[in-house]
């Protein structure tokens, strides 16, 4: 199962990671930047969580499903268009299956104060201290691969730190468990992480169990303007897009027009 072999490569990689630099010195560096404050102007949550459509613009290197993602623009013309269009950037640091690292990140950090996510395969304790010292604004935490005890002290580790956490469900099973875990940014994987088949059914079937005062967000697929009409009829806050964007060469444009067609289907 391709899960399983990320999350023992993630393994590998850390191993390698905590060589380079050890946990203390990646503590005192994200205690480092408490003391600093925050870098975007508003949090990650509260900008998913403003009136219409939010839009968090990904970007990635490549993917398990994917393969080679060829970008259509530099990255920094990139983050230009996001910093226009989107409310959040997101950020694969995963290095063997999304050829991204955390250098990537703090690249793109000193070209925008959006809120950014630091997407990875968020395992021990190591990876939030790192992730609050490149100065990202949250982190992701996917239920698939963490129980409950994890969760949840990953979860209130986030919460120390001053960074959100975006809670990834794929199931009715691992939405309760992040309800139970009062998960303030809840995201739906249309994606099966175990076969990486997709379906936005999935967002349309696990909507209605998200309280309105969390924000819910529809990860993967959203590819054509049918997408996103589609979901307009649920109860979604926000999109996490990367596919689309990374390939199109105008990021700018697409985001102002999925907004508009997203209201358009809410409307109907």
């Amino acid at each position: 199962m391709i899960l399983d072999e990320i999350v023992a490569d993630k393994k590998i990689q850390l191993t390698r990671d905590k060589a380079r630099k050890d946990l203390a010195t990646v503590r005192r560096e994200a205690e480092e930047q408490l003391k600093l404050g925050r870098i975007a102007e508003q949090s990650f949550y509260h900008n998913l969580k403003k009136d219409g459509l939010s839009i968090i613009g990904e970007f990635k290197n490549a993917s398990p499903s994917l393969g080679d993602i060829k970008s259509q623009i530099s990255l920094e013309d990139r983050i230009e268009d996001y910093n226009a269009s989107v409310e959040c950037i997101s950020c694969l640091t995963e290095e063997t299956h999304f050829k991204g690292n955390v250098a990537y990140f703090e690249k793109i950090r000193k070209i925008t104060k959006l809120p950014m996510i630091r997407k990875d395969f968020m395992i021990d304790e190591y990876q939030f201290y790192e992730a609050k010292a490149i100065q990202a604004d949250a982190v992701l935490l996917i239920a698939a691969i963490l129980d409950d005890v994890q969760m949840h002290d990953f979860y209130q580790l986030a919460k120390e730190l001053k960074m959100d956490a975006l809670v990834e469900v794929h199931d009715e099973r691992e939405m309760e468990r992040a309800l139970k875990l009062d998960a303030d940014i809840i995201g739906v994987n249309n994606r099966n992480l175990k076969d990486f088949t997709i379906s936005l059914e999935r967002t349309r079937q696990l909507c209605g169990m998200v309280p309105p005062d969390k924000v819910l967000v529809a990860e993967s697929g959203i590819v054509t303007d049918a997408d996103v009409e589609y979901l307009g009829n649920c109860r979604v806050d926000g999109f996490l897009i990367g596919r689309a964007f990374m390939e199109h060469e105008n990021p700018k444009a697409l985001s102002v027009h999925w907004k508009e067609v997203f209201e358009k289907g809410r409307n109907r």
